[in-house]
């Protein structure tokens, strides 16, 4: 038997099955477990937070999965979840729906996604380049947010893989197993270009940090040599603001054109200076 069914329809299920496992499917859905492998001499036992790349929402729903040699049992969080999995389930003829199958069907299109994930972030970095920064720190954020909800979606998988591979309760034949295996590669594939994208945005982050604090330093810059340039004159303003008596340069007619033109070749001496320093 092969049954996809939300938890609040459960009982309908749990006539078909033994009252052993009815009551341990009961209290799995009751404890709010959220990621899980369990192993019993006859049956698997496991649950995850299924996250759906082709929806705009980013909440991740509770599945639970029974399986043993004749039923595989998917249990949902809600109805809304069951209906998004039931095709994933239908996608197989009646003869040929496996756990392996239900899950690689789960993952048929995440490394796609994956990579035009990837050329949003680089569009997003070009623009960046171009100097367009406005929102690119909140794209960071949630582009992060993103690849760490997908890091935590992969995790629990590979915790589900590794205990089907370990196969302690030999009810998965030497022929599934290489399909299990097969599935197991596809995920840690998933991870690790999930862990290369989290790493490219905390380039990013830092890149763009290291702009900002360029730019500060050229603003720092800018005011240090203002006020470089300024200071022999305020020097000079306040030296003559003094009204000392007996100066010659105040009783002259040419005091001020002389104290304007001085002021003027000092300035001028003070750019030519900045610039063989390169500091402009």
């Amino acid at each position: 038997m092969q049954k996809i069914i939300a938890f609040e329809k459960a009982d309908e299920l749990f006539i078909y099955i033994d009252e052993s496992k009815s009551k341990l499917l009961k209290e799995h859905i009751n404890s709010h477990k959220m990621a899980s492998f369990e192993l019993y001499p006859q049956f698997y036992l496991c649950s995850f937070n299924w996250y759906d790349i082709n929806s705009p929402e980013t909440n991740t729903n509770r599945v639970i999965i029974y399986f043993d040699l004749e039923d595989l049992l998917i249990f949902c969080e809600n109805e809304q979840t069951k209906q998004k999995l039931q095709p994933f389930l239908a996608s197989y003829s009646q003869n040929d729906k496996t756990l392996h199958h239900f899950l690689f069907s789960l993952l048929e299109n995440d490394m796609d996604y994956l990579d035009d994930y990837e050329d949003v972030i680089t569009d997003a970095e070009d623009e960046a380049l171009k100097g367009h920064y406005r929102g690119y720190l909140e794209k960071i954020q949630e582009y992060r947010k993103e690849l760490l909800r997908l890091k935590r979606y992969y995790t629990q998988l590979q915790v589900i893989c590794d205990g089907l591979i370990d196969n302690e309760n030999n009810l998965i034949s030497e022929h599934e197993m290489i399909h299990f295996n097969i599935l197991h590669n596809r995920v840690d594939r998933c991870y690790a270009a999930v862990l290369n994208l989290h790493d490219y945005i905390t380039q990013m982050r830092e890149a763009y940090q290291s702009q900002i604090d360029i730019e500060q330093n050229q603003l720092m810059k800018f005011f240090t040599l203002v006020t470089a340039l300024f200071l022999p004159l305020t020097l000079m303003v306040g030296w003559y603001g003094m009204n000392f008596k007996n100066m010659p340069e105040l009783s002259s007619p040419l005091g001020y054109p002389i104290f304007i033109i001085v002021s003027i070749l000092i300035c001028v001496a003070l750019l030519i200076y900045f610039k063989k320093k390169k500091w402009f």
